[in-house]
């Protein structure tokens, strides 16, 4: 009864939390790795670019760094706004810069690669201020509908410190942007297809979720998450997962398998 209930919330809503999917020290052993991380990361000025999914911004922060359009098969830093001087210096502490550390964590460092690929990640088969968008525009395939987010708290993600808000149901009405990879050698690296809806404010849903819990995002719903006012951190660890059988990875997202390191099966 409780798994039909849960899949008939996620397909009505487009999202589902579901707590202590982690228990409490395994969510201390994967912050204090990427404290390590965190602490030896060696960033070159050039690099030290922000990361946003402002329509505007990301043309010019992400869709010109071939920084951030080659870090999929790599560990790399995206930093939020105003956390460096005009030499490129940090002005506040490491630990508080940063937007997210991605895209291969999964790939490449083994904590975070065994909760991946973790037997409860099948069965139910580090991010900040973010504004309102669904994963669809850059993770799209065809047909829509492949491709879940997998949030987990590291922390209690809670109204004050930034937790997810969804507009329930939204993932039932298709998207109307994509970014897609342009002609190779010119610039920006991305474009957008079509623009994000403007979106009531009066629909968004929190969805706190305790630490170790863990929150499945539909590719199409529509979520946020607000600015961080607290006192406190929000740390999570969130990939994606796709169903591979009969879809079709579009060649014009921004995420593109490599030799390297071509999309790893869940089930390894």
């Amino acid at each position: 009864v409780f798994v039909c209930v849960t899949v008939c919330q996620f397909r009505d809503e487009g999202y589902l939390v579901l707590e202590e999917f982690l228990d409490s020290k395994e969510c201390d052993a994967l912050r204090a790795r990427m404290k390590e991380i965190v602490e030896n990361m060696d960033v070159p000025a050039h690099c030290r670019i922000q990361f946003s999914t402002e329509h505007e911004e990301q043309l010019k922060a992400q869709g010109s760094a071939d920084y951030f359009i080659t870090s999929g098969d790599k560990i790399r830093f995206f930093f939020e706004k105003g956390v460096f001087d005009d030499k490129g210096e940090f002005i506040v502490p490491r630990e508080q810069s940063l937007n997210k550390v991605g895209h291969a964590l999964h790939a490449y460092e083994p904590l975070y690669k065994s909760v991946t690929h973790s037997p409860k990640v099948q069965v139910s088969s580090w991010v900040l201020n973010i504004t309102p968008h669904q994963d669809a525009t850059f993770l799209y395939t065809e047909p829509l509908g492949r491709v879940i987010g997998v949030w987990i708290a590291l922390e209690d993600a809670t109204l004050d410190n930034g937790c997810l808000w969804f507009i329930p149901g939204s993932h039932k009405s298709g998207i109307t942007r994509r970014m897609v990879r342009t002609s190779k050698e010119t610039y920006p690296l991305t474009d957008f297809i079509g623009r994000e809806q403007n979106h009531d404010e009066k629909l968004f849903v929190p969805a706190p979720v305790k630490k170790g819990g863990l929150v499945l995002i539909h590719g199409e719903v529509v979520h946020r998450s607000a600015q961080n006012t607290s006192d406190h951190s929000r740390q999570v660890y969130t990939f994606h997962i796709m169903e591979s059988q009969d879809t079709h990875w579009s060649p014009e997202n921004w995420l593109q398998p490599t030799a390297e390191l071509p999309f790893p099966s869940l089930y390894t």
